[in-house]
């Protein structure tokens, strides 16, 4: 799954490198956690929109809101099979911004935590689903990030990672009229490892509660 990452990017280069409008500022965030709006760029029918959404999907015929906490992740091989998903993966497709994310590690009786980003150090985009739900006079736009199965960097540390969308394909992926699921799940595989790298951080990052730039350190230069 994937569970924390971050974006700590300047906003005007964020919508220099990916072509959006966004009216606000951004905080920058090193540990952006379930449940915490994040931002995320769709296409409003004349262009490229960034949108703040809350990270965990609520279907939109779902009783009750507290259901995100459980869809943060949609699995890429099921996603056009589950009620959840489904109706927002022909429709409702998202870009999710990050410049890295972590997965953690199992060593002894300890969970190691990884920063996965790419050589570059430039931000990326993940492959997302949106819903807007309403109930009882509130609303909620929310998004789920999708994963797939890991490459040659991931799988070290954990059996997936999220869709990593190359950016030749950013505007197929928000294309509505690209509706076919079986088209639409061959962008679903996972990203060339040859231009990602991996480093252990401070467990610190296991707690939504901590933010700040020495998150991302290297264990090595702490």
């Amino acid at each position: 799954m994937c569970g924390r990452f971050s974006l700590f990017e300047d906003i005007d280069s964020l919508k220099e490198q990916f072509h959006f409008d966004f009216p606000d500022d951004l905080d920058a965030r090193y540990n952006i956690a379930p449940g915490q709006d994040i931002l995320t760029v769709i296409n409003n029918g004349s262009g490229r929109s960034g949108k703040k959404m809350r990270w965990g999907l609520i279907p939109f015929w779902a009783e009750d809101e507290k259901i995100g906490y459980r869809m943060i992740n949609a699995r890429a091989e099921t996603v056009d099979e589950k009620a959840s998903f489904k109706h927002a993966l022909k429709q409702r497709r998202c870009l999710i911004l990050t410049d890295g994310f972590y997965e953690w590690k199992k060593e002894g009786k300890q969970k190691q935590p990884y920063r996965f980003g790419m050589k570059s150090k430039q931000p990326f985009a993940l492959a997302g689903l949106w819903e807007n739900w309403k109930k009882d006079g509130k609303e909620i736009t929310s998004c789920t990030i999708i994963t797939t199965g890991p490459n040659q960097v991931t799988e070290k540390i954990h059996d997936r990672m999220p869709v990593i969308l190359p950016k030749n394909k950013l505007d197929i992926w928000l294309d509505s009229s690209f509706a076919k699921p079986d088209q639409i799940k061959q962008l679903l595989v996972p990203f060339d490892a040859d231009l990602m790298d991996a480093y252990p951080v401070s467990t610190a990052i296991n707690s939504s509660k901590n933010e700040g730039k020495e998150l991302i350190a290297p264990m090595n230069s702490l």
